[in-house]
């Protein structure tokens, strides 16, 4: 299985980019690196969350009800006239139940590296999060994922599974930041770097949405 950021280089990232950065008004090279360093970030809190029973339950619910893979079946419908208020507000939601009191830290830190202000960079994860889990829904049901270690093996897997265990780390540690910064330059090397190389973070999904 590919990893996660394989996704913004295939042709579906490029129409999420463009259609994020049209509706947040940011430059596209600035929404890709926001993306680039914010992926793997909810991905990786996805997984700690995902690692308790109750963390599973609701994350396996999500993707069995609501967030299923529809969204992805008409992106240009879901941004041609601008993204809808109830997506962005579904986002927000996303969020803060992925990263509960660290929100606002990870937002700064993204920011500061990426060089977008903190509510701009909130602004594209709101559209962001949506499309992310649509995308972990139909992984799921191409994987018939049932179960908690299912679960927990498809997050893993789309972070590079057993040889990430570095990025890993660097990625529970952004998580554990308190927004001051400091360890963002290793973070979003590490992210940056390793999206120009195959294995690990960089090596979403290439077989499912096509390079």
């Amino acid at each position: 299985m590919s990893g996660i950021l394989d996704l913004l280089n295939s042709d579906l990232g490029k129409t999420i980019i463009s259609g994020v950065s049209g509706q947040t008004n940011q430059p596209t090279n600035k929404t890709a690196d926001v993306l680039t360093m914010a992926l793997p970030v909810l991905m990786a809190a996805m997984k700690r969350n995902a690692s308790t029973p109750q963390g599973a339950e609701g994350l396996m619910g999500a993707l069995n009800n609501k967030h299923d893979g529809s969204i992805l079946d008409n992106l240009g419908g879901l941004f041609s006239g601008g993204v809808d208020d109830s997506v962005m507000t579904d986002g927000d939601k996303i969020l803060g139940h992925v990263l509960g009191s660290k929100k606002q830290g990870v937002e700064k830190i993204i920011g500061d590296k990426a060089g977008v202000d903190t509510s701009s960079v909130a602004q594209i994860l709101q559209v962001a999060a949506p499309i992310l889990m649509g995308v972990l829904g139909k992984q799921s049901r191409q994987n018939n994922v049932s179960s908690a270690n299912d679960l927990s093996g498809l997050l893993g897997g789309l972070l590079g599974g057993n040889d990430a265990r570095q990025e890993q780390s660097f990625l529970e540690q952004i998580l554990d930041a308190d927004g001051d910064g400091s360890i963002v330059d290793d973070v979003a090397g590490m992210v940056l770097g390793g999206a120009k190389k195959k294995g690990g973070l960089g090596g979403l999904l290439g077989g499912l949405f096509g390079k």
